[in-house]
């Protein structure tokens, strides 16, 4: 090995002319570990609502450095004050997910803190046809009894921390299954069930409130639920009114009442075909892969 390097420190010598530092085995280790790690809280950090804040961030980072590039000196002034303050802030912002990552490092073996680190990995959101036909004609067949429900259909931001609340199930979906876990007085018909490609994961489980003082009174909890929960992901939340047996959806901090099936359907269509392009896109699928992968379909 030192044989090794001291070829190598001659040929960069007799070239570059500069010298090559010493490089010992735990050096290699070390660095090795450190960029283990740092890639696994950032896997970690992707799939938890974590993302979305930490990608403002990166925008407001950005915006800073716009600014030292065009030498905006008040802005910079400005950022340097508030520099500080911005740490205390990220914290508080933070808060939710680094107590709840504390909180299972001390729970947890190594080992399983290292599945934790992969959960989610290679997660697959696409649910097919036969899917949603189910989930349609579930929802419309529960509203004609009023039968509530309220289903969180998820989509890039992974409902880990919600998915942990309710009871797994880890079954997949159908019509006659939708329909027996909201059935009235059964164990698992209170709260929400998050739906994961074509199999819903948990069940029973509490979605956050929503603070909007602009929705109607008349809305329920299911209702408030379904809001809340999309203003902090971007998952889509079907509910179905027990009172009225009307379907809503809400999506982006929205909530469209009173859908109809067609409706409904041409929503988890467009998410359907956007879910399938974007993992295309972030694994480099090329058009002729594509286009056999349909083909199998």
């Amino acid at each position: 090995m030192e044989e090794f390097q001291n070829i190598l420190g001659d040929f960069f010598s007799e070239v570059f002319g500069v010298a090559v530092p010493t490089v010992r085995f735990t050096d290699i280790l070390e660095v090795l570990i450190i960029a283990y790690f740092i890639y696994k809280i950032l896997v970690w950090i992707k799939n938890t609502r974590a993302w979305m804040l930490f990608r403002g961030i990166l925008v407001v980072m950005a915006f800073f450095m716009l600014a030292w590039y065009f030498q905006m000196n008040t802005i910079l002034w400005l950022g340097e004050k508030l520099l500080s303050a911005g740490m205390i802030a990220l914290i508080v912002v933070f808060q939710p997910e680094l107590r709840h990552a504390l909180e299972s490092l001390g729970r947890r073996s190594f080992s399983q803190i290292l599945a934790a680190f992969n959960q989610g990995r290679g997660a697959s959101y696409r649910f097919d046809d036969r899917t949603l036909n189910d989930l349609v004609k579930a929802c419309y067949e529960m509203g004609a009894v009023k039968t509530g429900a309220l289903i969180a259909v998820e989509k890039e931001v992974q409902l880990g921390e919600y998915e942990r609340t309710g009871i797994p199930v880890d079954a997949v979906l159908t019509r006659q299954l939708l329909i027996n876990i909201f059935e009235k007085n059964t164990p698992l018909h209170d709260g929400a069930i998050i739906v994961r490609g074509d199999r819903v994961v948990s069940a029973t489980c509490y979605l956050p409130l929503t603070d909007n003082l602009e929705l109607s009174k008349d809305l329920g909890t299911r209702h408030r639920a379904a809001v809340g929960l999309s203003e902090v992901s971007d998952a889509i939340v079907i509910v179905v009114s027990e009172e009225t047996g009307k379907v809503s959806v809400a999506n982006d901090s929205q909530l469209t009442r009173d859908v109809s099936p067609d409706q409904l359907t041409e929503i988890l269509k467009s998410m359907q075909q956007n879910d399938v392009a974007g993992k295309d896109e972030k694994r480099g699928i090329g058009f002729f892969e594509r286009r056999s992968r349909h083909e199998e379909d």
